[in-house]
């Protein structure tokens, strides 16, 4: 088909007020709507991010194949506690694995992180499967971008549908609440659960509109306001029966302790939360590193290792040991100090980008430096992919910029079962994170000519 994106840009640069009269639309919704990650827009620029059917297509079947792997190796890392020593947990951690959390997923809602190297080329580099943010700033952009001059005159010449994710958000909590309540029916009284000042907030506000329109009781609740008494989770006097929960789990129990009053509600099953504390399992990013390991190759259908294969970059938890690479058996550690432009570290357990050091931004010294750090932390070492770049347009100065940009796709699960919705973040910087330099959040559109 015709290339959706320069017919975009085309428009906007075709002189008149039409870029102009766009950014002004688009920094005044998200003005009236809140929608600012701490003091900055969510959205920077005034493309959204087109996803063609065939990509569309190969992201959802992607997802679909490798759920499986994932859910065996889940399976096999809670009921064997010699295996889920690959995952690196943390005591703590592992005493939470034994609350039951009343239904059978760890993680009803996730978002996996990929790249688009090519169109034909798709690598998943992370699997938030604890706390995925994003899903109403996206949709709730999608909504904007309806409103805008240049997107009203893009569609007389292609059609565009959007990839919603907050309804599969908001049925994941409320298939889990409705196995978690068991015979009895009442509607849950949902608490979106986060410390009041972390940057995100104001999603949490989206969510709150969102649930609240769908006829569902919701109030946004700091962890520090709760209390566990008489049987009942309560916020004041408001009873809480399912939790929305986007605090991280790390952050509840260091600031709040194990017998923090969600961790005891959540124990004698007076609340549902969503997702469980076995999240953990495969929040870790040694999940990637377990699943690309060849000793754990046998556990794999040969579907599920023809997937794996396709769609998973080599990653390994950090630590002295011999493994394999494109088929020749390496010494991990002096290996990985060798081939630096080639490898990224990550935490085991972190988010938002931090702790990560792409080996090809940093000199010899350094690397070797994170090396060491990764070896006495729980890291993993994966593979680099690369990063695919488009550009996107905004109206900075009285004039129309264009640079290029990093991008990720990032699909939502819903039920630990299926694609649901997609994130887009881009970014001038190599890491791509809403945090990062230059980071932004656009809608995601399946787009096709009229």
């Amino acid at each position: 088909m015709s290339d959706p994106v320069s017919c975009y840009h085309d428009l906007l640069a075709a002189g008149g007020t039409l870029a102009a009269d766009s950014q002004a639309a688009l920094d005044r919704a998200q003005q009236l709507r809140g929608l600012h990650f701490g003091t900055r827009p969510v959205c920077t620029v005034l493309r959204p991010r087109f996803l063609t059917p065939a990509q569309y297509r190969l992201l959802h079947d992607a997802v679909k194949a490798l759920l499986p792997a994932f859910h065996a190796l889940y399976g096999r890392a809670l009921a064997d506690a010699t295996f889920r020593r690959q995952f690196r947990m943390l005591d703590w951690e592992e005493e939470l694995l034994s609350v039951d959390p009343g239904f059978p997923d760890p993680s009803p809602t996730s978002r996996f992180d990929t790249f688009f190297a090519a169109d034909d080329e798709l690598f998943f580099t992370e699997f938030n499967t604890e706390t995925p943010a994003g899903a109403g700033y996206s949709d709730a952009l999608a909504e904007i971008f309806y409103g805008l001059p240049v997107f009203q005159e893009f569609q007389r010449r292609f059609r565009v549908f959007p990839i919603p994710a907050r309804p599969g958000v908001l049925h994941a909590l409320t298939d889990s609440f409705k196995q978690w309540q068991g015979n009895t029916s009442d509607a849950p009284r949902v608490a979106i659960l986060d410390w009041r000042e972390v940057p995100t907030f104001s999603e949490f506000v989206l969510f709150y509109d969102y649930f609240r329109a769908m006829g569902i009781e919701a109030r946004i609740v700091d962890p520090r306001e709760v209390e566990y008494r008489d049987g009942k989770l309560m916020a004041g006097d408001y009873h809480i029966t399912l939790i929305y929960k986007r605090v991280l789990i790390s952050e509840l129990i260091e600031r709040g302790g194990i017998d923090h009053p969600v961790v005891r509600a959540v124990r004698d099953h007076a609340v549902c939360m969503v997702n469980s504390f076995r999240c953990k399992i495969l929040f870790k990013k040694a999940s990637l590193a377990a699943l690309s390991d060849e000793r754990n190759a046998a556990m794999f259908s040969p579907d599920q290792r023809a997937a794996i294969a396709r769609h998973v970059p080599w990653t390994r938890v950090m630590e002295p040991r011999t493994t394999v690479i494109d088929g020749a058996a390496i010494d991990l550690v002096p290996w990985a100090s060798q081939n630096k432009d080639r490898l990224v570290l990550k935490p085991n357990d972190d988010y938002g980008g931090k702790g990560i050091v792409l080996g090809w931004t940093v000199d010899q010294r350094a690397w070797d430096d994170a090396v060491q750090t990764a070896l006495a932390l729980p890291y993993v070492v994966q593979q680099k992919v690369r990063l695919p770049r488009e550009a996107f347009p905004s109206f900075e100065g009285h004039s129309l910029q264009v640079l290029d940009r990093m991008l990720d796709t990032n699909p939502y699960v819903a039920f630990g079962a299926f694609m649901h919705g997609c994130l887009t973040r881009i970014s001038t910087e190599a890491l791509v994170n809403v945090t990062a330099g230059g980071g932004s959040t656009v809608p995601t559109f399946l787009v096709e000519p009229r």
